[in-house]
């Protein structure tokens, strides 16, 4: 059946209603990456339709933007590459916050030669707290970018903060934004009470980001699991991945139907709401990604 597309927002661009989130590219997920291999995860793309890529500035020191940028250097005007700002990464999953509008200004500039381009499709506020959000000063850059070119369209991608999230979704028009990024699950759907309904009252485009659950919904995690000490999951503890482990093996016990991968059925679960445009699960290798990828086909455009 193939890829299926949706807009972005009520003015955005048609992308994949399957992304490619990358946060494991920078190295927090138990793997370091080459760039071949980024590569040919990158190629899986191309060939199954994929052409929204979602990066962050922290995501590694720059390692994940820098082997995006690579990978899609040679068609760069066929992609739709999400990035984000706010952060400075430190050390494994530490961040240090950079917020003011001369530190976001330096940042853009870093993102785009890290991703060997001059515009980046969406740029996201990156999970900030609600005092970096009401920064007038920093709306008023990324406006000023916007109308440069060097950024195409803002974003916010939101807190997993529950309270902060809800405060700052209906506010997200307002700030000069046209999409949101919020985690959105079969295990955590917090975001169907109050993000989506303002999504669509304002016309805001959605991605749903860790939609397989960190991986959990994918099945092959059991009680009991452990992590290697680069895999930010590892931090958790026992009892929190045990309790994960545990509803994700419920869920697809009982809601999955036979015949269908798990993964598939998870993103489309997740696609079925009339919110979402996108998912962007990420993927260490091309196998993952295609079935990534499958899910599409248990999807409507």
């Amino acid at each position: 059946m193939g890829m299926k597309y949706r807009r972005l927002g009520k003015d955005g661009a048609e992308v994949s209603v399957i992304g490619l989130g990358t946060w494991q590219f920078g190295g927090e997920w138990g793997q370091d990456y080459t760039q071949a291999e980024v590569d040919a995860v990158v190629e899986a793309c191309r060939e199954t339709g994929i052409n929204l890529i979602d990066t962050a500035e922290c995501y590694g020191d720059g390692v994940s933007e820098r082997l995006v940028g690579q990978a899609v250097a040679r068609d760069r005007e066929k992609w739709y590459i999400a990035t984000k700002f706010g952060h400075r990464y430190v050390g494994l999953t530490e961040r240090e916050q950079l917020w003011s509008a001369v530190e976001v200004k330096r940042q853009l500039d870093t993102s785009l030669k890290h991703l060997r381009t001059d515009y980046i499709d969406l740029y996201q506020f990156h999970s900030g707290g609600n005092a970096v959000f009401e920064n007038a000063a920093l709306w008023e850059l990324l406006a000023g970018e916007v109308a440069s070119g060097r950024i195409r369209a803002v974003g916010v991608s939101l807190t997993s903060d529950a309270a902060v999230r809800d405060y700052q979704a209906p506010h997200v028009g307002a700030v000069g934004a046209t999409a949101v990024q919020v985690v959105y699950s079969r295990l955590d759907s917090g975001a169907e009470a109050v993000v989506f309904p303002a999504c669509r009252k304002d016309g805001l485009g959605v991605l749903a980001r860790v939609p397989l659950a960190s991986g959990f919904l994918a099945g092959k995690y059991a009680k009991g699991v452990e992590f290697p000490a680069n895999d930010y999951r590892q931090k958790w503890g026992r009892e929190k991945l045990d309790a994960m482990a545990e509803r994700a093996a419920r869920v697809i016990d009982e809601e999955v139907p036979k015949g269908v991968a798990p993964v598939a059925w998870a993103l489309a679960w997740c696609l079925r709401h009339p919110a979402v445009s996108c998912v962007i699960p990420g993927a260490r290798d091309v196998k993952q990604l295609r079935g990534n990828a499958a899910a599409a086909d248990l999807v409507e455009a």
